[in-house]
């Protein structure tokens, strides 16, 4: 087809796409994340898809299945069937060894080709440096499962996962050609293969570029949205990388809160921080946002529960009094520390991470968790969503006095100390007071003869002086 009517094509499927969506929002009630409305940046994405033997989906460790698009996946087999989906879990330095083997379950229970990778740790040991905040003690580990790869490691597995698809469709097509024409059968192999590189922006992929290449060729920074074009970079002669700009795709399932907590929307564009800091108020624990921040957050009230996470006005507050941030009219710069903390968030120094999910025993987890080295990991690992036998039974016990409480409180007056019941109901009145109004002083007036009720101005004259009498 010729290129107006590719655009053409190409316009009026995405405009139906778009229009099932919102008809989704309109009859299902249901509630759409933002998401990439512009058609050139889709159309980079079809172009990787149609030019790629191998799509490498790029997501955080710390969620894998947030930044995991199963839908791309299907659509990339509905393009070829031979096309295969490797899942690459970016920045594994942050996962403790058992965190990793739980996920490395997951995915092998539901048939995810997947990898553990840092591209922050492989762009760290090209440059020669240690990263001494991030635990690398278990990256050679005997285990493939949960191994981080490195760099030469990696090119090597990504290349072999290639050249097994090519294998696959040349055998397929090898065999078709063989019933149509058995005497003239000849199949040419590609002298190269072509590895996509998809996701969710501000996951890594442009890092992951760079340090697959050794330089840096393509832009890195923190604000989603820096790569706007794809671009193919040329590894070796048998390997080449294809890097695609980031994506926000559709989802019923997520919030526009959580896709700020995840950096996939820009942070310093947010216009409703708190929502985002209660993402962040749930996940982590309190124990260890008071370590890290070096900061006191207010107890819960003895009505309420005493695992109960902080709130983010009380997150935020305690915040900007420790580092004393103040905004033009005396109050907190919530804003500000609002920001400072989702940063703080996505570089870990805030540790964090979530379980597959399968795995709800609190307990289990907690034998797994203490293994993590540093003191901000340790404690990230001891009090990350769960609680001992001792404070379950606490918990108990404030559950049941919470009952009587809540009762007497019902017939209660906080404010007074005096029973509703015993005291009268106040109606509240309509009257509009005004204030008493002083009577107008109209002695300046004075009394008219000519009786037609209008004011007489007085005429003050100066006395006329005789000179006669003065004497010098």
């Amino acid at each position: 087809m010729t290129v107006e009517e590719l655009d053409a094509n190409e316009r009026r499927a995405f405009l139906e796409w778009r229009r099932n969506l919102a008809r989704l929002e309109e009859n299902e009630k249901l509630v759409l994340t933002p998401f990439e409305k512009n058609i050139d940046i889709w159309r980079q994405l079809w172009r990787v898809l149609e030019r790629s033997d191998l799509l490498v989906m790029v997501v955080d460790a710390r969620d894998p299945l947030f930044y995991r698009c199963p839908d791309l996946e299907v659509y990339a087999q509905e393009i070829d069937e031979h096309k295969r989906t490797l899942l690459l879990v970016n920045k594994a330095d942050l996962l403790p060894l058992n965190i990793r083997q739980r996920w490395a379950e997951y995915f092998k229970q539901h048939d995810i080709l997947y990898l553990f990778w840092s591209a922050k740790a492989a762009t760290a040991d090209l440059e020669g440096k240690k990263l001494s905040s991030y635990s690398m003690e278990d990256q050679n580990t005997p285990d493939l499962d949960t191994k981080i790869y490195g760099r030469d490691e990696l090119l090597v597995r990504l290349q072999g996962e290639a050249e097994y698809i090519v294998d696959q469709k040349e055998a397929l097509r090898a065999r078709e050609d063989r019933k149509s024409s058995p005497t003239d059968s000849v199949s040419i192999r590609p002298k190269h293969v072509v590895v996509g590189f998809v996701g969710y922006p501000n996951v890594g992929k442009s890092s992951t570029i760079n340090a697959l290449v050794g330089q840096k060729r393509t832009g890195v920074t923190s604000t989603p949205g820096k790569t706007k074009h794809f671009q193919t970079l040329v590894i070796s002669e048998e390997l080449i990388l294809c890097d695609c700009p980031g994506l926000v795709f559709p989802s019923f399932s997520s919030s526009r809160h959580e896709m700020v907590a995840c950096g996939v929307l820009p942070i310093d564009r947010m216009t409703k921080h708190r929502g985002a800091i209660q993402v962040v108020a749930n996940r982590v624990p309190r124990s260890v946002l008071e370590q890290i921040y070096k900061i006191t957050l207010p107890k819960p009230k003895e009505y309420e529960q005493p695992s109960r996470p902080p709130t983010a006005a009380e997150l935020l507050r305690a915040y900007c009094t420790s580092r004393g941030h103040v905004s033009h009219a005396g109050l907190p710069d919530e804003t500000r520390a609002a920001r400072q903390i989702l940063k703080d968030y996505l570089d870990g120094k805030i540790p964090h991470f979530e379980l597959p999910p399968s795995d709800t025993d609190s307990e289990t987890y907690l034998e797994e968790t203490t293994g993590l080295e540093g003191s901000d990991t340790e404690v990230a690992a001891t009090t990350v969503h769960c609680a001992s036998d001792e404070q379950d039974e606490e918990i108990g016990q404030a559950d049941a006095n919470i009952g009587h409480l809540l009762s007497d409180l019902e017939s209660f007056n906080l404010g007074s100390g005096v029973s509703k019941k015993s005291t009268k109901k106040k109606e509240p009145s309509y009257k509009h007071h005004k204030k008493p109004q002083r009577k107008k002083d109209r002695s300046w007036r004075v009394g008219n003869d000519g009786a037609d009720g209008s004011g007489v101005v007085r005429v003050f004259q100066k006395p006329a002086v005789n000179l006669a009498t003065v004497t010098c």
